[in-house]
């Protein structure tokens, strides 16, 4: 019973980690279409006015960041352009940590260690990279014959 419960979640795994970082994404996404629902919304919108100088203004970043999140999590959930959804991805978590440098007094309350409930927010990135990482195993192999892989 033990070894075909094992056997079970091995074949499957990959499939949770995928629907699960999607779902997120979806449900995080659709938060940043209806004001005053996400708890990131106010730094999502000043770092993507600081990272564009000042070209893309909120409402407009958070609806385009919005569309960004909800298409990577629908990727995900159907297990479609995966590619395109793991880097797009990488992309977004790479956008996310950015407030840690630009805007470091609504990540921290004492640096380095103390976060703010936003930092804390941002933080949890790391387990999302860490499923992408997975995921990309599976999208990508590597190579098991070190010798092919040049």
């Amino acid at each position: 019973m033990v070894k075909q419960a094992r056997y079970w979640v091995d074949r499957h795994i990959i499939d949770f980690l995928r629907i699960s970082i999607g779902i997120c994404y979806v449900w995080f996404g659709m938060l940043k279409f209806f004001p005053h629902l996400s708890p990131a919304e106010d730094l999502a919108g000043q770092t993507i006015t600081l990272l564009t100088f000042g070209l893309v203004q909120p409402p407009l970043s958070l609806n385009l960041l919005a569309i960004w999140e909800v298409g990577v999590g629908l990727m995900f959930m159907s297990n479609r352009l995966m590619h395109f959804a793991l880097w797009a991805m990488f992309t977004h978590m790479i956008c996310t940590l950015t407030p840690a440098f630009l805007i470091p007094e609504a990540f921290f309350t004492h640096f380095p260690y103390g976060l703010t409930l936003v930092g804390q927010y941002i933080i949890k990135n790391f387990v999302f990279i860490a499923v992408a990482i997975a995921l990309m195993r599976k999208v990508q192999p590597v190579e098991e014959n070190l010798e092919n892989a040049s």
